[in-house]
């Protein structure tokens, strides 16, 4: 059994004992929490009951899970809306929709079957900043409750928030639905049995596009392991060849992760997700600041020309950014860390390697069905292949390693020791460790794991053999502070 508990939420294995898995116990109490600091984040007026939206993905805990969470925000004197199985993206808009003080997500994301979590929303639907989950996990490790009486008790409604997200993805100004229907687009869908299922064949309904359907029933029994990872879409990739489709399309359980797979059965690469979609969006401001002999910030207004991602995202979108007169800007890890650089920014685009792609003209949150949009739009304008579209952008690797302490105290003296050893290059401190060799475009990034003795090791290059090299080479210096303690 496993439980995690940070300043984004609460996550674990369902069962168990309190403490030790997500356990009913965890659930009520961690509920509890977040509606005891509400006041903290808004005030209301004396006798008005607080808000909260409540949508879930499809898992098999996911009806169990809303039941305690409902239960526990009505107990609490918390008025409710249900949405039901709902993307996460639909269920931080519906915050905003529905005028809510906050909202609460039923998801593990990725995570296999068998986890569960809950993500904490503000009254603007998005994720908590680091200071208001602290103080969630300090009332919540207290174990104190105070519940509402009976005619204090809060009330449940029901609304399903589908048509309002897609009619907000569908108005926007660089989403060309004329031309996407006009190309008769073919794809393969792959929703991993989960709420993607219900949402995605609905958008490209709409969009005009031809959908093969793959593990789309919401049953949450996973056909496969979830994360949308090339190792795990071999069946997409498959049907994508087999139906002669244009392209495959692949979400996480919850909807905010989106990859794609050529029409030729090769994986796009999670990380050009962003990257693409990015460069479609400069390219066209580009060409209009041209043909209108304007500034570029004049087209990107009221946003900046500005794209952002985390420290371990692909160099690939700082390229693309400046190829078309843009500014790349770098964040810290975590998701709330690259949506409060955004607004520190005003960025235009902005998300994560891992295919979270935010758009703040809709929404400050990781989007896949904007993201859908957005690079149908490109495809269709540009009438080339998925494959060809691929390689007018900038190649890179990434490698993925990590190394395991038996002493987590040795984390700070690796660090440091690195710092030291490649003082003459480009460092950066903001988040463990980011060493860049600019001539040689290359990148290593050393971070420590939150929950678990480890450091994790991302490195990017050119070729997939040059990251790897240079993975081991920090991973050596790694070791000599190991075996020598300095």
């Amino acid at each position: 059994m496993s439980l995690i508990k940070s300043i984004s939420g609460i996550r674990g294995t369902i069962g168990g004992k309190p403490g030790e898995g997500l356990s009913p116990v965890d659930i009520v109490g961690f509920t509890y929490a977040y509606c005891a600091t509400l006041p903290s984040r808004k005030q209301k007026k004396a006798g008005e009951k607080y808000k909260i939206v409540v949508g879930r993905d499809a898992r098999l805990s996911g009806e169990m899970v809303e039941n305690l969470v409902v239960g526990t925000l009505v107990s609490c004197g918390v008025d409710v809306i249900k949405i039901g199985l709902a993307s996460t993206p639909t269920t931080e808009m519906a915050v905003t929709f529905a005028g809510a003080d906050g909202g609460i997500i039923l998801t593990a994301s990725h995570n296999p079957r068998q986890w569960n979590a809950l993500k904490l929303l503000n009254d603007r639907g998005e994720f908590l900043t680091a200071a208001e989950g602290e103080a969630i996990l300090e009332v919540a490790a207290k174990g104190e409750y105070d519940f509402a009486g009976v005619d204090e008790l809060g009330h449940v409604t029901e609304h399903d928030y589908t048509d309002e997200h897609l009619d907000a993805v569908l108005a926007l100004p660089d989403v060309d639905v004329d031309a996407i229907s006009n190309a008769g687009f073919k794809v393969v869908l792959d929703a991993i049995n989960s709420v993607g299922g219900i949402i995605m064949p609905k958008l490209l309904e709409r969009l005009g596009v031809e959908c093969v359907k793959l593990n789309c029933e919401p049953t949450g029994d996973f056909a496969h392991n979830p994360e949308p990872l090339p190792a795990n879409l071999t069946d997409l990739s498959y049907t994508v060849v087999k139906e002669n489709a244009d392209l495959g399309i692949s979400v996480d359980p919850d909807v905010d992760r989106l990859a794609f797979i050529c029409e030729n059965g090769e994986p796009f690469g999670e990380e050009y997700t962003l990257v693409s979609i990015a460069s479609y969006l400069f390219e066209r401001a580009a060409k209009i600041a041209e043909a209108e002999n304007i500034s570029l910030a004049e087209v990107t207004y009221p946003y900046n020309p500005v794209s952002c991602s985390n420290l371990s995202s692909s160099r690939a979108l700082r390229d693309v950014t400046e190829q078309f007169g843009g500014e790349y800007h770098a964040a810290a890890v975590g998701e709330v860390n690259v949506t409060t650089k955004m607004r520190q920014t005003k960025a235009l685009i902005g998300g994560e390697g891992n295919g979270g792609v935010i758009y703040p003209a809709i929404h400050y949150g990781r989007d896949a069905m904007v993201g859908v949009a957005l690079f149908l739009s490109n495809l269709a304008r540009k009438e080339m292949k998925v494959s060809e579209l691929r390689s007018t952008y900038p190649e890179y690797h990434i490698a993925k390693n990590k190394i395991e302490l038996s002493d987590k105290r040795l984390i700070d003296k690796i660090l440091e020791r690195l710092k030291q050893e490649y003082a003459s290059e480009d460092v950066n401190c903001l988040d463990g460790v980011k060493i860049s060799f600019e001539a040689a475009r290359k990148w290593v990034h050393l971070r420590r794991s939150n929950t678990e003795p480890i450091i994790r090791i991302y490195s990017e290059a050119p070729t997939l053999e040059e990251a790897e090299a240079l993975a081991k080479e920090v991973i050596a210096v790694a070791e000599s502070v190991i075996k020598n303690g300095i």
